[in-house]
């Protein structure tokens, strides 16, 4: 019986002891695993590209006056907040003119945490433009290297710096979805060769910049197309080259200098009611180049009725369907230049040269 019952403990002592060995067999090691850090290429560009580009982006916050209507006290509330970036070191900024538009005042916040006042020096609302000049520039700014839009190409990488939601320097990546889109300004009018992105741009990103993988700038984030106004990956960019035209007419002028015809215009609706394709010549201001051109304007026959005169479908080479058409095309062009206008009246094609003015 003792034999026994010491082979049985011996037999229980080794049982036990194997099962210890494979508990700490198969026991997880005290020292983590070393994972090796694989950087891609794609990934190093992002964070250089951030790297060098986020102390160029800047948070705007505007303000607005009201009239509290039980004090009568005048109160600054927020109006709107966004992105913008440097554009020369003497403290020019570039943003957006839906975010300033109508503003009492304008704060700009630096990546280092300073906070400046600013100034609008010019708002482009048809183009969804507007520059700033900060009150007290530091001397340490560094402006965003500028790019060629016009040599985009659908594929490309994209990435874009703001401020969504009230986040400073976040940075998002994509690609260039489409080229030649349109958007409409806060004006109303037609913003052409429009950048589409899928890089996620939310409310907050506007006015901050788009860039390309080498870090220069292609084009100002503006408007997004998605649920409750968040990002659905479309997201569009005004093209630099389009900054590149307005920001300096703006500085000078602190508007946009444009060309005119010297004609009044019938409304588009009117001209869609009367099934007119082109943009119906209302009146021609006299002194101008249309009235020396020889262009007519809408009359009235001896027995009351109204006779149409010119109708314009075409500026140079581009064709003109209606006044938004006609602004663009007379946009390419500079106050003092001549153009070819090509109009219907009575149904027979006319020509004229007219030597475009400055509008007042």
């Amino acid at each position: 019986m003792a034999l026994r019952g010491l082979a049985a403990v011996t037999m229980a002592g080794a049982l036990l002891l194997s099962a210890c060995v494979r508990q700490e067999t198969h026991s997880p090691p005290d020292v983590p695993a070393v994972i090796p850090q694989i950087t891609s290429t794609d990934e190093e560009n992002n964070v250089e590209i951030f790297r060098r580009a986020s102390p160029s982006t800047v948070f705007i916050t505007s303000k607005t006056r009201r009239r509290d209507l039980f004090t009568m006290n005048v109160l600054e509330i927020p109006q709107g907040s966004g992105s913008g970036f440097i554009w020369s070191a003497d403290g020019i900024i570039i943003t957006n003119a839906h975010l300033v538009e109508g503003a009492s005042s304008i704060v700009v916040g630096l990546t280092d945490q300073s906070s400046h006042d600013a100034e609008v020096v010019g708002i482009a609302a048809d183009k969804d433009i507007a520059v700033l000049r900060l009150s007290d520039p530091p001397a340490n700014l560094q402006p965003l290297p500028v790019g060629d839009s016009d040599k985009l190409q659908v594929g490309r990488k994209v990435l874009a710096i703001g401020n969504p939601f009230g986040l400073d320097s976040t940075l998002t990546t994509g690609v260039i979805s489409a080229l030649g889109r349109e958007i409409t300004a806060p004006s109303g009018r037609t913003i052409r060769g429009v950048i589409q992105t899928d890089a996620a741009i939310n409310p907050g990103n506007s006015g901050g910049p788009l860039l390309d993988s080498t870090g220069r700038l292609i084009g100002i984030n503006t408007a997004i197309i998605g649920p409750g106004g968040g990002s659905a990956g479309i997201g569009f960019a005004v093209p630099v080259n389009t900054v590149r035209k307005v920001v300096p007419e703006l500085i000078r002028y602190g508007r946009l200098r444009r060309p005119v015809l010297g004609v009044e215009i019938v409304d588009d609706r009117i001209a869609a009611n009367l099934k007119v394709s082109g943009v119906i010549v209302l009146n021609v201001t006299p002194n101008t180049g249309a009235s020396r051109a020889g262009l007519r304007g809408v009359a009235r026959s001896p027995d009351g009725r109204i006779v149409l005169g010119d109708i314009i479908v075409k500026v140079n080479q581009f064709a003109v369907s209606n006044s938004d058409d006609l602004l663009n095309a007379l946009e390419q062009f500079k106050p003092g230049e001549r153009v070819q206008v090509e109009t219907r009246r009575d149904g027979v094609k006319q020509e004229y040269e007219v030597q475009l003015s400055e509008s007042g």
